[in-house]
């Protein structure tokens, strides 16, 4: 194939793939030298907005062609002129491929156990089924109708599941946090993890848009179809099962779990043998890693991040980003990105950017506020929000336990939840009085979308010193580096606890539990990924650790 890159776009001529694809052609007939009949097919690769000159906001696209005739290649790409080969390359697109099925003698007689099903237990899933080996996959929370019932009522009724909420039941946390599938690295296995989201109902905009999303509202319906396609191919999921314990052989690996199935008000137990189990247990499993530690595994601290939510009105960041060409149809919603360098070496970042989205009530603990951002596929609402983070090391945490970090997490999640009053109502002070050093009385401009209500008050009653300095010497600095970010009417609400977990389950290169072959920690909760891409691409590598050691 021939992959042309910056096709530069008038935002008028690229709302639609068909007027997108329509520029391409035009593109590849005049850089290649060929006709429409040459032209066998032609995909859209990649879109993204290029907005550094705001009096010049368009789109930028790239695209691979494959001509009728491969033989033509060379001479079409001989054909590109001097100052356009730079746009120009011959590609390779290998179609991505599930791990190769395991031959029925080298099937183990246990069915390999996935422990969640967030992205990167869902992905481990999918793949060992793909493979033959029909997995259980059991998740503490519910099945995303029952899930999405469990969020509503304590968004309306402040009744918390700590089983089933915004942070466990199917597809994890991600599944109520806007669904951003973009990522900093690059792996073969996230095309196919995008063909088999847009496979499962997303949009097929997710295959080129250059920062794709989902949305809160799709994402219930894709991952119940990816559930579904993990029992067509012989996989069992237990949903209201939560892991409670692991039995190790003397050599340290794996061969029972016991789980907790709940129907109703009661609760059984069950001893399901298992030789092999991936752990992608989220994040939030504070009961697991409580296990681990329990039960000698390798655990270590590692760093996260601490924070609150920021809000603006999106029209603000649409005009701060994109200029005279705000509210085009063709850009939608602006998001940003944005990362402070302080003196010390803090770093004040931005992290899960909600575009037209609102901040929702993400506690999984009765008596803990922890706040956290979603969009709708649409992305239309009045407010942008970010978490707005500061790094917290090991050295920033007492004594040598290495669940201190989660110990700080929980504690300033119990702080946020007095200093709100109760009800899961949520402290939130502006940007203006925060800087100030002054307690908030209510909203300027921007009015908080916390669905629980907000108190307003002081925000470094529920944070870290440092994580409260931190922040206020990185907003002027990102307010230099787009413009009103550090608007004094901005509201923070806090307390955002949960961007990642605190703790590594230490593994080795064959992604097993050092000391503990058979075990596979995963994803988020392992400390192994920070996103839905990560964790799904981690799923798919452990899965392909677990079936290389059958062989």
């Amino acid at each position: 194939m021939i992959e042309i890159s910056q096709i530069a776009v008038p935002l008028d001529a690229g709302v639609s793939e068909e007027a997108c694809l329509d520029a391409c052609h035009a593109e590849a007939r005049r850089l290649l030298g060929v006709r429409d009949p040459d032209i066998a097919s032609i995909a859209l690769h990649r879109r993204s907005v290029d907005a550094r000159r705001k009096r010049d906001v368009h789109l930028t696209l790239s695209a691979r062609v494959a001509l009728a005739d491969p033989a033509l290649e060379s001479d079409a790409l001989g054909r590109v002129p001097e100052r356009d080969r730079n746009r120009v390359r011959a590609v390779e697109e290998p179609e991505p491929a599930w791990p190769a099925a395991v031959p029925a003698a080298a099937r183990p007689l246990e069915r390999p156990v996935v422990v969640g099903a967030g992205c990167a237990g869902l992905f481990a899933a999918l793949a060992l089924a793909e493979a033959g080996l029909e997995p259980l996959l059991i998740e503490r929370g519910d099945d995303a109708r029952r899930r999405t019932r469990s969020v509503e009522r304590f968004q309306t009724e402040r009744t918390l599941d700590p089983e089933s909420n915004i942070q466990f039941g199917l597809g994890g946390a991600g599944t109520f946090s806007d669904g951003k599938l973009n990522t900093g690295t690059r792996n073969p296995a996230h095309r196919q993890i995008l063909r088999t989201l847009v496979e499962a109902g997303a949009g097929r905009e997710i295959l080129w848009d250059a920062k794709p999303h989902v949305g809160s509202d799709v994402l219930p319906a894709v991952v119940t179809r990816i559930v579904e396609r993990v029992r067509d191919l012989g996989g069992e999921v237990r949903f209201r099962c939560r892991l409670v314990d692991i039995d190790r052989a003397p050599d340290g690996s794996p061969r029972a779990i016991t789980v907790e199935a709940r129907d109703g008000g009661a609760a059984s137990q069950e001893r399901i043998p298992a030789a092999r189990v991936i752990l992608a247990c989220g994040h939030s499993a504070r009961d697991v890693f409580e296990l681990l530690r329990r039960r000698s595994f390798a655990l270590e601290r590692k760093t996260f991040a601490m924070g609150a939510r920021i809000e603006h009105l999106q029209a603000d960041i649409d005009r701060a980003q994109y200029g005279p060409a705000a509210g085009h149809p063709a850009l939608g919603a602006a998001p940003y990105k944005l990362v402070a360098h302080l003196p010390g070496g803090r770093n004040v970042f931005t992290f899960c950017m909600c575009p037209g989205g609102e901040v929702v009530a993400a506690a999984s603990e009765i008596g803990g506020v922890v706040v956290n951002g979603a969009s709708l596929h649409a992305r239309a609402g009045r407010n942008a929000n970010a978490a707005l983070l500061v790094n917290v090391t090991p050295a920033d945490l007492p004594g040598d336990d290495p669940l201190a970090g989660v110990d700080l997490q929980r504690a300033c999640e119990r702080a946020a939840f007095e200093l709100g009053g109760g009800g899961y109502r949520a402290p939130a002070q502006l940007v203006g009085d925060f800087l100030a050093h002054r307690p908030s009385g209510g909203p300027g401009r921007v009015e908080p979308t916390y669905p629980l209500g907000v108190t307003w008050t002081e925000l470094d009653r529920a944070l870290p010193p440092h994580v409260a300095d931190a922040l206020r010497a990185g907003i002027p600095a990102l307010g230099r580096r787009l413009r009103g970010y550090d608007d004094s009417e901005a509201v923070l609400t806090g307390v955002e606890s949960r961007s990642s977990s605190p703790v590594t389950v230490v593994r080795d290169r064959s992604c097993c539990a050092v000391g503990a072959p058979g075990l596979f920690p995963c994803g988020e909760g392992g400390g192994y990924a920070g996103g839905i891409m990560s964790a799904a691409t981690d799923g798919i590598r452990c899965a392909e650790a677990l079936i290389a050691s059958l062989r």
